[in-house]
């Protein structure tokens, strides 16, 4: 059961309100890199319509996806939790015996505890058993995939790797039809999205906007094609720009654009085995599957004309756990009785505070491994293997390049403020610094765990699981 009682008072709470609380849009993007947009040093793609969002709310410039890879950072997106927390870690590929927990109280049934109405348009990621799907976890309403675009028989490794299904288009609980052509894809879950915010205009609503793209295989409309110097993916994070435009088109032409609050950002960071057909990290070392800064350092941005005011730019690190308590103050929403670990960004969003929501912020990956500890601009690396290309460059033609594994065999440390790029290691000068966040890295393995060195964690909870 979901504290069925709990919910219950939130939405009397609401009833009895006279006030109107905000829509809710969240776009997220899938692999796309910190230096993917105009605002974010981009000048190979245009994305006028992301920058004029980002320029006319505020934008981070230390945004970090809670892991670099995908299912882990969309479960801190529904639960306000580490991954590590709720049980979920690496990407779930299809036929999973495992998804979101039931017992864990998402994004999504908060906002429809408060008299949201709720839909999802695109690729979910947290599950594809009925138990796991959007509609068993607070969405009213559902349209695209369970899981990566990629997880299908055109993977360029099928047969040697993988041996997946054919991925299917689902619209609720019922499969639509065999994806053979992406092309449309973008535009239709943003053709989707558009209608439900105009049949739910007069109430409040929460869309979900997760694209598949930029992700590969990459797909972009044939208006799009051959528009862009950055190639293929270029005119993929185009369209994506486009689609946000006719969003707020649409919030404008409805009157909604006051009372609405957007946000976009990135699951990870670039996929960089892929070479052109991956985004890029910007200034910042290595991409997807790493917990260096351009794995999980991602685009940020929040549009609030109500609560936020233009040409905010925000400079404290944040991180995906954030948003849902975010979303909870702006919406006069209650947060989940289990235990998370976000913190509400609206003090930073409505210029009430510049400093970080946290003192510190941990990067974990694969089967709960501690990588790394940010503490204020420091972040220390942990011993931990880790892929890299090692200065290779990828291909161009949508096939992946082999990773070489590297190993940080001491602690590691980086003055984030003076060396973004993470280009030189100061461990050794900064003996007192080392110590102190190795003892911070402690305190986080007693509650959340650590394989690396055999932490099982207090405060762990069970991942959902289906029958054998």
């Amino acid at each position: 059961m979901k504290h069925t009682l709990f919910l219950a008072l939130l939405a009397l709470t609401f009833s009895c309100s006279k006030e109107i609380p905000p829509n809710i849009i969240f776009i997220l993007t899938d692999d796309q890199g910190y230096g993917d947009l105009g605002i974010y040093g981009a000048t190979d793609i245009e994305t006028p319509n992301l920058d004029q969002l980002a320029s006319s709310g505020a934008y981070f410039t230390s945004y970090y996806a809670t892991q670099p890879v995908c299912s882990a950072s969309r479960a801190s997106i529904m639960t306000g939790c580490y991954p590590d927390r709720v049980g979920i870690h690496n990407a779930f590929g299809p036929g999973a015996k495992v998804g979101i927990n039931p017992e864990e109280t998402t994004l999504a049934e908060l906002l429809k505890a408060k008299g949201y109405t709720t839909g999802i348009f695109g690729k979910w990621h947290l599950g594809d058993a009925p138990k796991f799907q959007p509609r068993k976890h607070g969405f009213d309403e559902y349209y695209g995939i369970l899981y990566s675009n990629d997880m299908w028989p055109k993977h360029p490794q099928q047969g040697t790797v993988f041996n997946f299904p054919d991925i299917e288009l689902y619209e609720n609980e019922t499969p639509l039809k065999v994806l053979e052509d992406q092309t449309f894809l973008t535009r239709a879950l943003t053709d989707k999205a558009i209608d439900f915010i105009q049949r739910h205009k007069d109430t409040p609503f929460f869309v979900y906007l997760p694209h598949p793209q930029p992700h590969v295989p990459l797909y972009a409309a044939e208006e799009f094609q051959g528009t862009q110097r950055r190639g293929l993916y270029g005119d993929v994070i185009r369209e994506i720009d486009d689609s946000v435009g006719r969003i707020w088109e649409t919030l404008k032409k409805e009157g909604l654009e006051e009372n609405t609050l957007v946000i976009f950002t990135s699951d990870n960071g670039p996929w960089l085995s892929y070479g052109g057909h991956s985004g890029s990290p910007g200034i910042f070392r290595e991409g997807k599957g790493t917990n260096w800064e351009g794995g999980h350092r991602v685009p940020g941005i929040a549009y609030f004309p109500k609560r936020i005011a233009p040409n905010t730019r925000i400079d404290a690190p944040a991180m995906g756990i954030d948003w849902l308590p975010t979303i909870a103050e702006f919406t006069g929403s209650g947060l989940p009785e289990k235990k998370i670990d976000g913190a509400s960004l609206v003090p930073l969003l409505t210029g009430k505070t510049t400093r970080a929501p946290h003192e510190n912020f941990f990067f974990y990956y694969r089967t709960n491994e501690l990588h790394a500890v940010r503490h204020k601009n420091w972040k220390l690396y942990v011993p931990h293997t880790y892929r890299s290309l090692n200065g290779r460059k990828g291909t161009n033609d949508g096939f992946p390049v082999p990773y070489e594994m590297n190993k940080i065999e001491t602690a590691a440390l980086f003055d984030l403020e003076s060396d973004p790029s993470e280009k030189n290691d100061v461990a050794q000068e900064n003996p007192l610094i080392v110590a102190k966040i190795s003892k911070i890295a402690d305190s986080v393995r007693a509650v959340l765990g650590d394989r690396l060195t055999g932490i099982k964690g207090n405060e762990v909870r069970p991942v959902g699981r289906i029958e054998d």
